[in-house]
């Protein structure tokens, strides 16, 4: 599996999401379930997913599909 799809499952996993809807569109509060609690959710998804932890600016800073992509670049996740 690349980063890439693994990336895409955990929106689809922590926000309930199809995997159709999981697109360069998708924003925070876009979705219902991408909520306060559905980011946090999200964010430990991608920290087990990838085996990183986050810093606070950048899970505040994580505001849509794209911008996490740029995120996790900061951490040499290549995608």
């Amino acid at each position: 599996m690349t980063n890439i799809d693994k990336y895409k499952e955990a929106f689809v996993k922590s926000l309930e999401l199809s995997e159709d809807k999981v697109n360069s569109q998708l924003t925070y509060q876009g979705v219902e379930n991408w909520d306060s609690v559905g980011h946090m959710s999200l964010v430990a998804e991608l920290e087990d997913t990838f085996d990183i932890m986050l810093e606070t600016d950048d899970i505040i800073d994580f505001s849509s599909y794209d911008k996490g992509i740029e995120i996790l670049r900061k951490y040499d996740i290549e995608f």
